[in-house]
């Protein structure tokens, strides 16, 4: 069986309302997503602590899945789309979905001795550190140029018998790596549930102990190094919580940084550390500073 995607533009809360009507006109699925995603102005879904609460996106794709042969115009009508209304439209072929996510999850090299290996894959190099992980629901693959970014920088500067958090840790790659680098105490926070839940069950499948949690659950321990991988608007805002889980003389490292707004956040970084660009990957960067 084949299917169709259509595309539509919708601004801010009324995505929500449009993915609902479509739907009802007999959409199979709908998604949200951001159109400014990868641009300057790309900005978080959900509430981060210091943001004042949830929003939806500015500038949103609402893509519905349709019947191959679904009437396109009587869909668009019974969702009440003006006739007018921009769209895209494109044939989805039937796959084997499962081979198909599969083949795009290679083993991933971040460096000479750290691997990230799917569990479909056997492990290319035995003797490096291999993180065993598949894509999920939870962000952190290795895929993505600011998760690399972060791995490479944790290998780096662990020695091993520090105290780790990973703040926005999605799958729980970050957190996982620093436990196979040596790290003595590992934990991370998410405002995802299902984050939560993926980094536990990752964790235990890579055989390392680390604790994860929701933020009104996590403990407010400073830790010694603190990497957060997330947006740069929410990083921003986040600035006087992350500050306090670092102790003195500790280290953060930042990433999901465009390269133009590297600058904007070590302004506001260097209030609380001594802040420097330390590393670069596709249009992306790394930052890392040390707790004054």
């Amino acid at each position: 069986m084949a299917w169709l995607s259509l595309r539509l533009p919708a601004d801010g809360d009324a995505a929500e309302a449009l993915a609902d009507r479509l739907l009802e006109a007999g959409a199979l699925t709908v998604s949200i997503e951001d159109r400014d995603a990868g641009t300057v102005a790309e900005a978080a879904q959900f509430g981060e602590p210091g943001l004042d609460e949830p929003r939806a996106w500015t500038h949103n794709w609402v893509v519905a899945l349709l019947e191959a042969d679904a009437e396109v115009p009587a869909v668009l009508a019974a969702a009440g789309v003006p006739a007018n209304t921009p769209h895209e439209l494109q044939p989805v072929a039937e796959q084997d979905w499962v081979r198909l996510t599969q083949a795009q999850f290679d083993p991933i090299k971040i460096s000479e001795r750290l691997w990230i290996v799917p569990t479909w894959h056997e492990a290319p190099q035995a003797e490096a550190i291999n993180i065993v992980l598949d894509p999920g629901l939870a962000f952190g693959t290795g895929s993505h140029p600011t998760t690399r970014l972060c791995l490479r920088w944790l290998e780096e500067n662990l020695q091993g018998g520090e105290t780790v958090l990973d703040y926005g840790c999605g799958s729980g790659i970050l957190a996982i790596a620093a436990a196979k680098l040596g790290a003595d105490r590992v934990w991370g926070v998410d405002l995802d549930a299902q984050a939560v839940q993926s980094a536990r069950d990752n964790a235990a499948a890579n055989g390392v102990t680390a604790a994860f949690f929701l933020p009104d659950a996590a403990p407010e321990t400073p830790a010694a190094v603190l990497v957060a991988n997330i947006l740069t608007n929410p990083l921003k805002a986040l600035l006087p919580l992350l500050a306090s889980r670092v102790l003195p003389g500790g280290r953060i490292a930042l990433s999901g940084i465009l390269s133009e707004q590297a600058d904007s956040v070590m302004a506001i970084y260097s209030a609380a550390f001594e802040m420097q660009r330390w590393g670069d990957d596709e249009g992306w960067v790394c930052l890392a500073g040390i707790r004054r």
